[in-house]
């Protein structure tokens, strides 16, 4: 019986290779990707869903871990010998915060400053590989030229793996996600394709930012959003930094032992549906609500045969202007 790739799709780079089951690429790793597998900054990324809060109400249940060797799988098939982007690609999402995005902006928090200073931890591991960790640093922030950083607005491959990974997650895919790959290539940094696949890729960006305007995304990012500031409110010195650095389990395990938020986060997770979103432009709805801003949605698409997409893009016309102010408010009580 002929099979593809091996019996479990594991995350440690033991084997010396690692299959990506979404894309279906076998990846031979690098001792130094291997090694900074069992690093506990990439190692934790596998605690923190992709998906942020909203997880707890969705299918999708993807890993930080799994989108960064998905994008270590992108890399090596676009560019296998550029060493220090594939680097880049493993520890491009270092930086972020118990459930990802979630919590991005409170206490001061930016993703990209804590990954930078992250990934400056792992140096001495990076030079035992003749790897200089300014290196790295310069291709995620685009300094140095690579397949992973390209032109604003256009799609870059981890883009394109959170995309396609959260459509796969969701059943909104076209076709399998090997067929999409076999008709893209990569123009200075940025996805290219046909206008098909464009086309393609296009309505899944917008499906995605329908996905983070719905109301259990918007709902799940809000109260846990505000169950952290309420627990930061009085916290002791450096709570905020160990916050920081917490899995998404240890964040939950926090907010359901503290007095202040304990009721609300287990509400939360045994009933997403008990809140509502509305406009704060209907005072009378709003009592007791949680106000919060919608700010940006990622639209980017990619070039069609190498030329600058269309903006906006047609399959985008019927999203909602940014930023959206709402308010999250109780719909019913909780069921127990």
């Amino acid at each position: 019986m002929s099979r593809t790739g091996p019996p479990m799709a594991d995350t440690t780079g033991k084997a010396g290779s690692h299959w990506d089951p979404l894309w279906r690429i076998d990846v031979r790793l690098t001792d130094v990707e291997r090694a900074l597998l069992r690093s506990w900054p990439v190692r934790r990324l596998a605690f923190v869903a992709h998906a942020g809060a909203s997880a707890v109400a969705s299918t999708q249940s993807t890993s930080r871990l799994e989108h960064s060797l998905g994008v270590l799988a992108l890399t090596a098939r676009f560019a296998p010998d550029d060493e220090v982007a594939r680097v880049a690609a493993l520890l491009h999402d270092v930086g972020h915060l118990p459930l990802s995005h979630t919590l991005e902006g409170l206490a001061g928090w930016d993703h990209h400053e804590l990954g930078a200073q992250r990934t400056r931890l792992l140096a001495p591991l990076l030079a035992q590989h003749g790897i200089d960790v300014q290196d790295v640093l310069d291709v995620e922030s685009g300094t140095r030229a690579s397949v992973l950083t390209g032109a604003p607005g256009a799609m870059g491959l981890d883009h394109l793996d959170g995309l396609v990974r959260s459509a796969s997650a969701h059943g909104r895919t076209r076709e399998a996600p090997p067929a999409t790959l076999a008709r893209l290539e990569v123009v200075e940094g940025c996805v290219s394709c046909d206008v098909a696949t464009a086309d393609g890729l296009a309505a899944m960006v917008a499906d995605e930012a329908r996905l983070h305007c719905s109301e259990l995304n918007l709902v799940t990012t809000t109260v846990v959003r505000r169950l952290v500031t309420l627990l930061l409110e009085d916290a002791p010195a450096g709570t905020s930094a160990d916050v920081a650095a917490m899995t998404d389990d240890e964040l939950w395990a926090l907010l359901l032992a503290s007095p202040t938020t304990a009721e609300v986060a287990r509400a939360l997770r045994r009933d997403p549906g008990a809140w509502r979103v509305v406009d704060v432009d209907d005072p009378a709805s709003t009592p007791g609500g949680v106000v919060s801003t919608l700010r940006r949605l990622y639209l980017d698409v990619p070039l069609v045969d190498g030329a600058a997409p269309r903006s906006p893009h047609p399959a985008h016309a019927d999203l909602p202007a940014v930023p959206w102010t709402y308010a999250v408010v109780p719909r019913r009580a909780a069921r127990p």
